[in-house]
C-alpha cells in the first residue's frame, strides 16, 4: 500500500472553523481519513511530530515510514490533497476561475473568522452559550464544576484575544453588516447555481462553510441574522456530507457567467477584506504594531497580523502564475470591485 493509499488523520473540533472545512472537503472527495476530536494526537506520540504552529486542526499525512507528515494550514493542506487524490477536485480547472476561488476561499478564512470570532465572544449571551460547549466539545465527560471552571478560564482569554481579529465597539457594527451582506449575497448566489462557483462545489465553498458552521449553527446572535436568509442555512447543512453528490467536471460557471454572478461577492471583499488586508501589510511594511485604515467611511483599528501579509503575497503569486490571457481575464472580473488593488505592488 502507498502513501497516498493511506488515511490521512486529522485532529480538531467541532467548534473550529478550520476543522470543519477540512472535514467536508475529505468527505466531498471521498479521501480517507481517522478523526479525533482532542486537537491532538496521543501525549508523547513518536510517530507524529508536534505542529510548528499549535492551531488547529492538525493533520497528519502518511509516509513511507511510522513518522506522519504534520501540517497545520488549510489552504495549503487542500492543495496537497489534490496532488494525492485526482478525481472529485474542489479546484476549478480554469486558471482564472480557480484564482477567483483561491481569492474567496481567502476572504473566508481570513475575513469571514472575523465575524465568527465577534459573534462568539463580543456578546456576553453568546459567550456564555459558547464557553461551555467548546469545554464538552474538548471532553464531554467533564464534571460539571471542572467544565465550569475550564469554561470560564477559556472564555475570559478568548474575550482578551478580540482585538486580535479587530473586533472592538467602533469596528464590531463594520463586522455585523459585512456578516448581513454576505448572507444576502450567498443567498442569490446558491440560488443561481448550487455552489459559490457552479453547480458544484470547491474549496471557496467549503471555506465559506467552515464559517458559517459556527455562525448559521452555533452563536445565537448571527444565527438570528443568517435566520432572514434559510436557504443560507439549509445549504450549509447539505455541505457538512456531500461524499455521495454526483458531480459533472463541466459544472463550474463559464467565463461569461463569472463575471455577472460574482459581481456582489466581489464587490464585498473589496469593500471591507481589501483595505483590511494593503493596511496590514503596509504597517509592517513600516515595522509599526498596528494600523488603521478606512472601510465605508468608518475608522478600523486592529494589531497587526503578519499571517495576513503573507495572503497577500500569497494572492499576488497565484495572480503572478497565470498566462497574459487569464491574467486579463482576472483583470476583467475584478475590474471596480476593489479587488484589483489587491494586485499592485
Amino acid at each position: 500500500m502507498t502513501s497516498q493509499d493511506q488515511a490521512v488523520e486529522i485532529y480538531g473540533a467541532p467548534g473550529s472553523p478550520y476543522t470543519r472545512k477540512m472535514l467536508a472537503v475529505l468527505r466531498f472527495r471521498r479521501v480517507p481519513y481517522i478523526l479525533g476530536w482532542s486537537g491532538r494526537p496521543s501525549t508523547g506520540s513518536t510517530t507524529h511530530p508536534a505542529p510548528k504552529v499549535a492551531i488547529i486542526p492538525v493533520v497528519y499525512f502518511p509516509t513511507q515510514t511510522d513518522v506522519k507528515e504534520v501540517a497545520v494550514d488549510s489552504t495549503p493542506i487542500i492543495r496537497r490533497l489534490e496532488d494525492m487524490h485526482a478525481a472529485r477536485s474542489v479546484i476549478p480547472s480554469d486558471p482564472a476561475l480557480s484564482f477567483l476561488n483561491y481569492l474567496i476561499e481567502d476572504f473566508a478564512d481570513e475575513w469571514l473568522t472575523k465575524s465568527m470570532f465577534h459573534y462568539r465572544w463580543a456578546y456576553d449571551e453568546d459567550a456564555k452559550h459558547a464557553a461551555p460547549l467548546l469545554a464538552f466539545w474538548h471532553a464531554p465527560q467533564l464534571e460539571a464544576e471542572t467544565a465550569n471552571t475550564v469554561s470560564d478560564e477559556f472564555a475570559q482569554r478568548q474575550i482578551g484575544r478580540l482585538g486580535v481579529v479587530g473586533s472592538n465597539d467602533i469596528t464590531g457594527p463594520l463586522i455585523e453588516e459585512s456578516f448581513t451582506r454576505l448572507i444576502d449575497i450567498l443567498d442569490t448566489l446558491i440560488m443561481q447555481n448550487g455552489y459559490v462557483l457552479g453547480a458544484r462545489p470547491s474549496s471557496a465553498d467549503f471555506a465559506l462553510f467552515g464559517q458559517l458552521t459556527q455562525l448559521c449553527q452555533v452563536e445565537p446572535t448571527s444565527y438570528k441574522v443568517a435566520q432572514r436568509r434559510p436557504r443560507v442555512r439549509a445549504w450549509v447543512d447539505r455541505l457538512e456530507d456531500l461524499s455521495g453528490l454526483d458531480i459533472d467536471d463541466q459544472s463550474w460557471l463559464s467565463v461569461d457567467e463569472t463575471g455577472t454572478r460574482l459581481a456582489p461577492l466581489l464587490a464585498e471583499i473589496g469593500r471591507c477584506y481589501v483595505p483590511c488586508l494593503l493596511a496590514n501589510a503596509a504597517a509592517i511594511q513600516k515595522g509599526e504594531a498596528s494600523f488603521e485604515t478606512q472601510i465605508d467611511g468608518k475608522t478600523w483599528t486592529q494589531d497587526i497580523f503578519p499571517y495576513q501579509a503573507k495572503c497577500l503575497v500569497h494572492i499576488r503569486e497565484a495572480y503572478g502564475a497565470l498566462d497574459a490571457d487569464s491574467q486579463a481575464t482576472v483583470d476583467n472580473w475584478l475590474a471596480g470591485s476593489g479587488c484589483e488593488q489587491l494586485l499592485t505592488d
